[in-house]
């Protein structure tokens, strides 16, 4: 399989990317696939300009001229695609956000109708193939009220999903808190092995990778310093 790593985060070795490093050392634990890891933040990409000047060309290329297309190139040849990023305000960070809204390039400007109701650009090509993964942290103790917005945003965005969202990511990089993230990062190394398998992770998978490590109490009062 190709798989397109879009390190979303500022940093390369971010708390985040942890997490999807040992989800990638499960996924490629055989050696078989081809891994390719873009760190956005290295990109020059610039916001959409809303221009359409892609859909007057149906070339699958963006007019703008710097990283996007390099990325269009490996996007529409994945057979699968994992975003890892940092939550910031509810959200993608903005660099990470820019890729996403310039993917229009692969859609007509033709739209259909599903099944269920729902309106869409009619791809260039059959994406269908193509499997998701959202790989997110944060720094608040909950999952509740801090990730609903995005998980909308990217089951309305992409096809054959599996979204993983987890809090008190900054712990990942505290050595004094190495034995609470060891069981973590093993979880989502053994996660990685059940999806090169099925290409999908069980509810209970998600659900246990999601787990605070620490009570939300206590994760409050060390970050508060109390």
């Amino acid at each position: 399989m190709k798989i397109l790593v879009l390190n979303g985060s500022p940093k390369k070795r971010s708390d985040t990317f942890r997490l999807t490093d040992a989800f990638l050392q499960g996924l490629n634990r055989e050696g078989a696939h081809e891994v390719h890891i873009v760190n956005v933040i290295d990109q020059k990409i610039a916001p959409c300009r809303g221009c359409f000047g892609c859909w007057k060309r149906m070339d699958g290329h963006c007019v703008i001229q710097d990283g996007q297309n390099a990325i269009l190139d490996l996007y529409r040849n994945a057979d699968v695609i994992i975003w890892s990023f940092p939550l910031y305000c509810y959200g993608m960070p903005s660099h990470l956000k820019a890729v996403l809204d310039r993917t229009i390039p692969l859609v007509k400007m033709k739209m259909v109708q599903n099944a269920d109701g729902t309106v869409r650009h009619e791809a260039l090509a059959d994406f269908s193939k193509i499997h998701t993964v959202v790989i997110c942290g944060c720094g608040f103790p909950h999952w509740e009220g801090n990730f609903e917005s995005l998980k909308l945003m990217c089951k309305t965005c992409f096809g054959n999903l599996d979204m993983v969202c987890v809090p008190e990511t900054p712990m990942l990089n505290v050595p004094e808190a190495a034995a609470l993230a060891a069981p973590l990062l093993a979880r989502f190394q053994k996660a990685g092995e059940e999806y090169a398998s099925a290409l999908s992770l069980s509810p209970e998978t998600v659900a246990a990778l999601e787990q605070p490590m620490i009570p939300a109490e206590e994760y409050i009062r060390n970050v508060n310093g109390i």
